[in-house]
């Protein structure tokens, strides 16, 4: 399979389509089916005790999902989420960007399910593991 979508095109949609928060998210490296992204941290994203935020998290596993995606079919806005199971599995660090490593394990024309795994970076232990399935718009004819 080939990429319909580059990093530098996927870092423009996403600053043309998601304004609001496309300076939190970096796409750090893209290829056939995974994407790697870095989610930047900042004190909005604590919680009470120091640690990231579960939303925080979701978020990250969502727009890597999605991105995963959008770089396999091309700019199609309306892929949704249709389904997201996340185990938090230990702290992340407060001081730490959060990185993403994204699979796609099947790309249907109507599906795709993947997985997505979060460490805080340096650590090598992640923090969160995340499945997830995205509906695809139908082609118009």
């Amino acid at each position: 399979m080939q990429l319909k979508m580059s990093r530098d095109d996927l870092t423009k949609f996403l600053h043309e389509q998601f304004l609001q928060v496309a300076d939190e998210f970096e796409v750090a490296d893209v290829a056939p089916m995974q994407i790697t992204m870095r989610k930047r941290v900042g004190d909005k994203h604590l919680r009470p005790g120091g640690t990231v935020s579960g939303p925080t998290m979701f978020a990250l596993a969502d727009v890597s999902m999605y991105l995963a995606i959008l770089a396999m079919i091309g700019p199609k806005a309306l892929a949704v989420t249709t389904n997201c199971a996340i185990d938090f599995m230990r702290k992340p660090r407060p001081d730490a960007d959060l990185i993403a490593h994204c699979k796609l394990h099947k790309l249907g024309r109507v599906l795709a399910v993947g997985d997505v795994l979060i460490h805080s970076e340096g650590d090598d232990a992640p923090v969160a593991r995340a499945s997830l399935t995205y509906s695809i718009p139908p082609e118009k004819a």
